[in-house]
């Protein structure tokens, strides 16, 4: 087919990704070849592509193309998560233009009424996934509620219950007043609120004085159990063990030493809320004071409510959470225990969902033993069983893990995974995988009610590496005892470990396997790779090791690679209150989805956040009509599909050279996406492209073409180049290659599934590619020079060569033509005569170019000592900016960061200009 003049990528994408999902090409049959899986992180079903989820399905597609065209058995799993909180929201706003709530209905009907809704509009994301070009498996999509996946979920909760890993107790949680729900940390924002600092009197209960401490939530004092002091403030320690009579309640309190109480802030005396904040919990606990006897003042709506003992009056009570703040500051200023009020900035944390302020609440919740289940996955990272990419990550995780608190694993919903819970009417709580089997436990005559509770939707996909495989209907047969290291080996290739290790059993050993061994899970667990924002680390990541370790007995992945955050071009955060969010389905109608692919990997850097320009995007929508472009005349020309995989005969030193460039950058490509060195690999492939071949070798081999001379062998060297480059390509560019692949010749298979081309290093060839090389620098210095003494283009020079050796000048007789049609000069005899000469010196050889009536040369001269003084002035005014720490400290990060690239970009200035005036004899 002729190559289109315009490239189109809307067109092409319609056109590929269908074929590619119908003939079932993301999945080719490979039983035999070694495996290669990825597991997605699984979006919201509720969700909509954002920039973020762009780059993570971007990066595991690269990797997974990479593997299938190197001929594994590549598996990325894919599937969405019921994400129990979105969805409910989703569902009840549409409920309530009905004007219908959820309690009108029964549970079952309103879980009917969700799955209705995921049936509908619950795949979204999954088309826009494909709009980006992500070859995942979708015929066997996964979804944490279908009827596999909730098995897994079941019998792990029952497991880790058995093993007394898992319990109900009565803790602090993040409550939410608006969903009437606990919430994950992750589901909490904070933001920063203007607010007050109230100091207070609290009585001593004997008489003999008062003690001042401060809040910024004055209502929960009507829950107070104890005040705090540091046990080295010589101001309180004869308070120690005394006791304090509560204003408004009389309640009295004890005065308790902690830590906790900082003598640098306020009054040094911190009031103790244990049923209403985090800290106050742990000291309270500290204290002695046992959490089912903690003080909660609070209903799930944050209204007041009667305390056990009974002492809140009763003109409190029914109030809103902060209504009750306003009456509570009040009563404290009539009774004259008010000292002082301060302005003050406050921490405020947010439901991200509801808007409304969160409420740390004391509630009976169920909870994992994560202090447990962390040890093997602390021991899985540091014997390198796993390996985190960046490495700097481990740190941050070493600290999580080591001091991890008991996971709240229950939420106040209806839509998830009910837990496997019931209570009989003897009060006793049973746990099995169903009701009959509860009953069976609790015997015949015991009533049972089920709890209401379901779990956190962070449970059921942490069981995402295995659970997605089949288990626990297909279990992978345990790996043998041992340590990690003990008669095995750890090795890594690059950044991706090569290991099938075995970590130390867990502390309760998980249900014997079933048969299973030619199973999808023993086949692919544990993953190669697992791909994720750093965001995520604890809440997914953490959890899946800890997961798979316990009930698989292996890591679920052998590297862990956390990118950063996609941010605006200035470095600052994307928010919607901003308006510098990015729509990547808005980039793809504009500039398609490969320039988008390759701009998110070419500016992926280890362990750095990327700062997303649209230029950036625009530029490499142009490298994909730069190839367009090279291909049309490729085809133009007779340059047609490569017949073989290995490189042709080639005799002419062009020839050679680019075959032996072509190897060395499938090897230097290899290394880099082993390396996981994302954007190493874009670079490594784009110079290539478009600096070595395009602008290089397709310019070279021109004048073949026109004379005939060489021309059959430039067409085959020049074809099977252009197929290994749309090969190497395809991972990041997808669409365009495959595109070209077909057009460029009848192919026997598409190129998703084409084969990667063989770094043969019998190929290289370092005589020619000396050659051209010196070739190609001779030339960029020449134009180099032209363009920086403003040679007019067309004008043809005089090259006088000296000091020039028997290699230098056997290459000048050689590449003469292509010298003088690429660099526009004549090889002179003799020396030049008259004054004002460029000089050029490559190698041993200089190159001396006559400029006389060329150029004006002081006019020249003039011009380039004014640029390199004006440069100059700009380059030494930032420095002395730069050199101001003033300016370094307080100036905003991104006025910092242009100045330092404004100096980077003067200095060269005057260096280029320096250099160009030093040409001029």
């Amino acid at each position: 087919m002729t190559i289109d003049k315009t490239f189109d990528p809307a067109a092409i994408e319609a056109r590929w990704y269908p074929h590619w999902e119908q003939g079932g090409l993301f999945r080719p049959a490979r039983d035999n070849a070694e495996p290669f899986t990825i597991v997605i992180p699984p979006p919201n079903v509720t969700g909509s592509l954002h920039i973020g989820h762009a780059l993570d399905n971007t990066l595991q597609d690269v990797l997974i193309r990479h593997a299938r065209l190197k001929g594994k058995d590549a598996l990325w799993v894919v599937g969405t998560d019921h994400a129990g909180i979105a969805t409910q929201m989703v569902v009840e706003r549409q409920m309530a233009l009905h004007q219908q709530k959820r309690t009108d209905f029964t549970r079952d009907e309103f879980v009917e009424k969700v799955w209705a809704w995921k049936e509908e509009s619950g795949g979204t994301i999954t088309g826009q996934l494909r709009r980006l070009g992500a070859s995942c498996d979708w015929a066997n999509e996964r979804f944490t509620m279908d009827a596999g996946f909730s098995k897994a979920v079941i019998k792990v909760f029952v497991e880790l219950y058995n093993q007394k890993l898992l319990y109900r107790d009565k803790r602090l949680v993040n409550w939410d007043p608006g969903l009437k729900t606990a919430i994950s940390d992750l589901e909490v924002e904070t933001k920063e609120i203007q607010g007050k600092f109230w100091h207070f009197s609290y009585p001593l209960a004997d008489g003999s004085g008062t003690i001042s401490v401060a809040t910024t939530r004055p209502e929960t004092m009507l829950a107070d159990m104890a005040v705090a002091v540091n046990p080295e403030d010589d101001r309180y320690k004869s308070l120690i063990g005394k006791m304090v009579k509560l204003p408004i309640t009389g309640r009295l309190i004890p005065i308790v030493a902690d830590e906790h109480a900082d003598p640098e802030l306020g009054s040094g005396a911190v009031k103790i809320t244990p049923g209403h904040d985090f800290n106050d919990f742990e000291v309270g606990k500290r204290a002695g004071i046992k959490a089912g006897d903690m003080l909660n003042m609070l209903d799930a709506e944050a209204n007041v409510i009667q305390t056990a003992d009974g002492l809140i009056p009763a003109d409190l009570l029914g109030l809103e959470r902060f209504e009750a703040r306003k009456r509570v500051v009040a009563l404290i200023d009539e009774a004259g225990l008010l000292e002082k009020v301060e302005d003050r900035v406050i921490q405020t944390p947010y439901g991200d969902r509801s808007g409304v302020v969160i409420e740390p609440w004391l509630t009976d919740q169920w909870y994992v033993d994560a202090a447990t289940l962390a040890k093997p996955a602390i021991e899985a990272v540091r014997s390198g069983a796993i390996k985190v990419v960046p490495e700097s990550w481990t740190k941050t995780y070493y600290n999580w893990l080591d001091n991890i608190q008991p996971w709240c694993v229950s939420r106040q919903l209806w839509w998830g995974h009910q837990i496997p819970a019931w209570y009989g009417d003897d009060g006793k709580c049973y746990v099995a995988e169903d009701e009959a089997g509860a009953q069976a436990l609790a015997g015949d005559s015991v009533a049972l009610t089920r709890d209401s509770d379901v779990l956190d939707t962070w449970f059921s996909s942490a069981l995402w590496p295995f659970g997605t495989l089949g288990w626990p209907d297909a279990e992978k047969p345990l790996p043998a005892k041992g340590g990690v290291g003990e008669g095995q080996s750890a090795e890594k290739s690059g950044g991706i470990a090569q290991t099938s290790t075995p970590l130390p059993d867990g502390p309760t050993p998980p249900p014997p396997p079933l048969a299973g061994r030619g199973s999808k899970l023993a086949r692919h667990y544990p993953n190669d790779v697992l791909i994720s924002g750093f965001d995520i680390l604890f809440f997914w990541d953490a959890r899946m090791i800890m997961q798979g370790l316990h009930f698989m007995k292996e890591v679920p992945f052998k590297t862990l690679y956390l990118h950063g955050l996609v941010r605006a071009a200035d470095g600052s955060k994307m928010s919607k209150s901003k308006g510098n969010t990015v729509d990547p389905l808005g980039l793809i109608d504009r500039f398609g989805a490969d320039a988008l692919r390759f701009t998110l990997t070419a500016m992926e850097s280890q362990g750095r956040d990327i700062k997303l320009d649209e230029k950036r995007v625009e530029g490499y929508r142009n490298f994909a009509t730069k190839l367009w472009n090279a291909a049309r005349f490729a085809q133009s020309n007779g340059i047609g599909a490569s017949a073989t995989l290995e490189p042709p005969v080639a005799d002419l030193p062009v020839n050679r050279w680019i075959i032996a460039e072509t190897v060395k950058t499938v090897q230097a490509l290899d290394l880099a996406i082993a390396d996981l060195r994302y954007d190493e690999s874009a670079n490594i492939i784009y110079q290539f492209a478009w600096s070595r071949f395009c602008d290089w070798y397709l310019e070279l081999i021109k004048p073949s073409f026109a004379s005939g001379e060489g021309a059959d062998e430039c067409r085959a060297v020049a074809g099977w180049v252009l197929d290994q480059i749309l090969v190497m390509l395809h991972p990041f560019m997808p669409f365009i290659t495959e595109e070209l692949w077909h057009a460029l010749g009848d192919r026997p298979n598409d190129i998703i599934v084409a084969r990667w081309p063989m770094a043969d290093a019998r190929a290289l060839d370092p005589a020619a590619a000396e050659e051209i090389d010196w070739l190609i620098r001779l030339v960029n210095e020449v134009r180099t020079a032209r363009t920086g003494l403003n040679v007019p283009p067309g004008a043809k020079l005089k090259a006088h060569v000296r000091d020039a050796s028997a290699l230098t000048s056997a290459r000048l007789e050689r590449q003469a033509a292509a010298i003088a049609r690429l660099a526009r000069i004549e090889l002179a005899e003799g020396d030049a005569t008259g004054g004002g000469a460029a000089q050029i010196v490559v190698d041993e050889a200089t190159f001396v170019l006559p400029l006389e009536g060329v150029i004006d040369l002081d006019a020249e001269r003039a011009r380039l000592a004014k640029g390199i003084a004006a440069a100059e002035k700009e380059r030494d005014a930032l420095a002395g900016r730069l050199g101001n720490p003033s300016f370094v400290e307080r100036a905003k990060p991104e006025a910092v960061a242009k100045a330092r690239e404004d100096h980077a970009e003067k200095s060269l200035e005057a260096e280029r200009l320096a250099a160009a005036l030093a040409r001029l004899a």
